[in-house]
């Protein structure tokens, strides 16, 4: 197994204020803001990214963003050089979409890496409206973020409570303990 060699760190915060280069947006497939993380990354932003999603619009994803996909912007007002626009799925119990929500995390660090960032924000990608289990959601991001080469010298979670906090953790320690 390949893995990353970024320090992997959680905290319990707001998106938002997270001085690093690149902040991880989980959007919805518009890419024209919505609610949750999305909404407040375009509100704290600013103006900018939204011009600069409406552009991606326009030109590369005129569908929209699928799902398990990644593009950046700019950041606008945020205190962060980029953001990195990714595209959860919807949790479904009939059908398995774990390598889409996979495919967010991996894609996410691919970006950063050819963005040269140093620093990743990344939120609980699809655990809001989107429903995906908290504890199944962080199995899958922490595992895709320790397996993905990256040349980030740290990937920051940045949960929203303390109980995202607790299951993003405890998901760490299983996997480093090798009981995932």
């Amino acid at each position: 197994m390949a893995s990353s060699t970024a320090k992997i760190t959680f905290v319990r915060g707001n998106i938002t204020e997270q001085r690093v280069d690149a902040v991880v947006n989980a959007a919805n497939s518009s890419l024209l803001g919505g609610g949750g993380v999305d909404g407040a990354i375009h509100f704290a932003g600013g103006p900018e990214i939204l011009a600069a999603c409406r552009r991606l619009r326009e030109t590369e994803y005129p569908r929209g963003l699928p799902a398990g996909g990644a593009v950046a912007t700019q950041a606008g007002r945020l205190p962060a050089r980029h953001v990195i626009h990714v595209v959860g799925p919807v949790y479904s119990a009939r059908e398995d979409r774990s390598a889409l929500l996979r495919s967010c995390h991996v894609e996410a660090l691919r970006l950063a890496d050819e963005l040269g960032a140093r620093t990743l924000a990344l939120p609980a990608v699809s655990t809001g409206a989107f429903a995906w289990p908290l504890a199944d959601a962080a199995r899958i991001a922490v595992t895709a973020v320790l397996e993905t080469p990256s040349a980030l010298d740290e990937a920051r979670f940045v949960l929203f409570d303390n109980r995202a906090l607790r299951a993003f953790e405890a998901a760490y320690a299983r996997i480093r303990a090798g009981s995932a």
